[in-house]
């Protein structure tokens, strides 16, 4: 599969799915989010043991499409596009590959979530990485609560969603968000999948099926929570604020309604 806004490679046991609009900073918009839940399904019926996620250009996904937030005919697609953002994330987080998020530039917001979604992220030291929906009056979606809130439990995940901070990579291993913190990010990935390789893969892919099928389920309800939350969000004074905030590059003046 080679198309325009999502690059799918096969090489030997390895499957890279390459987020491919550099032009937006990898911003995720309906087309894309469509495409990666159909090469996640190619990926998911292959051969491949292992599956590398990447950006192409400056960053590896700056998020949610902003320009697509503001079109007039997404608020009655919303509900189409939370669900589809939906079945990405839980097809990458319950398929039988490892899989590993490979992070340079930035990964925020919903590029952030996507990242989680993975069983190992490898961020540059000097990436930018942010939870940063709180920015535009949102809460996280495509799973976010539900990764921080692993990786970080539920009192600091609320922190963090709350701050809206950005982090740099290595801030991020510090604190645990992301597992890996790099100078040289194709290294530490190759380094990372020879030592896989080298593993009884189906011993761990076992491994990982026994915690997802503990998981999955929850997961599913905070996606779906997350979908009821959003719509709420969505018609608030603050999130308007917020979004003509961000076109016109100023600092967001949010009245908690």
């Amino acid at each position: 599969m080679n198309n325009r806004l999502v690059e799918l490679a096969f090489t030997d046991r390895v499957a890279t799915l390459t987020l491919n609009r550099p032009q937006s900073y990898n911003a995720l918009n309906q087309e894309m989010l469509k495409e990666m839940v159909e090469a996640l399904e190619e990926v998911k019926k292959s051969s491949a043991d292992f599956l590398v996620l990447k950006g192409s250009g400056k960053a590896f996904s700056a998020g949610g499409d902003i320009k697509m937030m503001t079109m007039p005919e997404t608020g009655e697609l919303f509900p189409q596009i939370l669900e589809t953002i939906g079945a990405m994330v839980l097809t990458l987080y319950t398929m039988p590959q490892l899989t590993i998020a490979a992070i340079h530039g930035s990964a925020a917001g919903l590029g952030l979530s996507l990242a989680l979604a993975c069983d190992y992220v490898i961020a540059e030291e000097q990436a930018k990485v942010a939870m940063n929906f709180i920015g535009i009056g949102l809460i996280p979606d495509g799973g976010g609560h539900y990764f921080l809130k692993e990786r970080l439990g539920a009192h600091q995940a609320k922190h963090l969603i709350w701050k809206g901070e950005v982090l740099s990579g290595a801030e991020a291993q510090r604190i645990g968000v992301v597992d890996e913190a790099t100078a040289d990010l194709e290294q530490a990935l190759q380094q990372k999948l020879s030592e896989w390789a080298r593993k009884p893969v189906l011993a761990m892919k076992e491994t990982k099926q026994l915690y997802m099928q503990q998981t999955a389920a929850e997961l599913q309800h905070i996606l779906k929570m997350e979908t009821k939350g959003q719509a709420k969000m969505r018609d608030t004074k603050d999130h308007r604020e917020g979004i003509q905030a961000f076109l016109e590059k100023r600092l967001p003046t949010f009245a908690g309604r």
